[in-house]
């Protein structure tokens, strides 16, 4: 499998298992939603809100755009927006993934900020997206499970692999 294949499959998987927890969660009440527990985001909604503003940042990396809207320090949690934020952030990802080629996504792009500073491929950024999405939708479950939501859906890559 090319790089170009194998990157394509990884951002429709993260499109994906975004448009599963969207329809997962956006029938459960806002109170559940907002309901908070201990956890790095101590809310579904905020943790939402969390991979939805990383992603918009790692997409204007790997598009190379200065449209990045910070959503990191909002604190309006409006579910509806969030849930066609996020799933609209994730169908443009994978759209433009499809569109690279192996040249663009070895592209390197150099980051300089007051947290880290870093040059690599954008393959290697879009893999950190998917990560860091995955990393959060597993929190998520468990503060699902910790406020009473326990009928979520299996959104493992492998999962999405064999049954797609």
């Amino acid at each position: 499998m090319s790089l170009q294949k194998f990157m394509a499959n990884n951002a429709n998987y993260h499109s994906w298992a975004t448009q599963k927890f969207v329809e997962w969660l956006s029938p459960k009440s806002d109170e559940l939603l907002h309901k908070e527990v201990p956890s790095s985001f101590n809310s579904i909604i905020k943790t939402l809100n969390h991979i939805w503003a990383t992603d918009e940042y790692w997409y204007s990396i790997i598009a190379e755009t200065s449209e990045f809207e910070n959503r990191s320090g909002i604190n309006e949690y409006n579910s509806k927006e969030i849930f066609d934020g996020i799933v609209h952030r994730a169908n443009e990802i994978s759209k433009l993934i499809a569109s690279y080629n192996e040249e663009k996504l070895s592209k390197l792009v150099k980051i300089e900020t007051p947290w880290f500073k870093c040059e690599l491929p954008k393959y290697e950024y879009l893999q950190q997206l998917i990560n860091h999405a995955t990393y959060h939708r597993g929190q998520i479950v468990t503060i699902g499970r910790n406020v009473g939501i326990t009928d979520g859906s299996n959104t493992d890559y492998n999962f999405y692999n064999i049954y797609k």
